[in-house]
């Protein structure tokens, strides 16, 4: 019996971690309507492109809120590098923003 909990145990929790980082696909996904990334984006680009320019900085601000939602649920499945470049490009859509360009 204890020969199986010894092999069972180190099987288990490698199964544990293959789930985790195949779950980014999943997790990525929004869970409610205050964290759906992807909506919030196109209707930036709408604002935009209809030059509302104070609701497309105030819809900006929720999509800012609602990627630091996501990353706590991806933060262990994606890459690092992936997040930093999302984080650099949301910046830059700040700068856009207020420039109005």
């Amino acid at each position: 019996m204890k020969k199986y909990i010894i092999i069972a145990i180190p099987i288990l929790m490698i199964a544990i971690f293959i789930l985790i980082m195949v779950s980014d696909n999943f997790l990525k996904k929004p869970m409610g309507d205050d964290d759906d990334v992807t909506a919030y984006i196109q209707s930036i680009i709408q604002d935009i492109l209809s030059d509302k320019w104070d609701s497309a900085e105030d819809k900006t601000e929720q999509l800012s809120k609602a990627w630091r939602k996501v990353v706590n649920r991806i933060q262990f499945s994606a890459e690092k590098d992936e997040i930093n470049e999302f984080d650099m490009n949301l910046a830059r859509l700040r700068g856009a923003i207020i420039a109005k360009d």
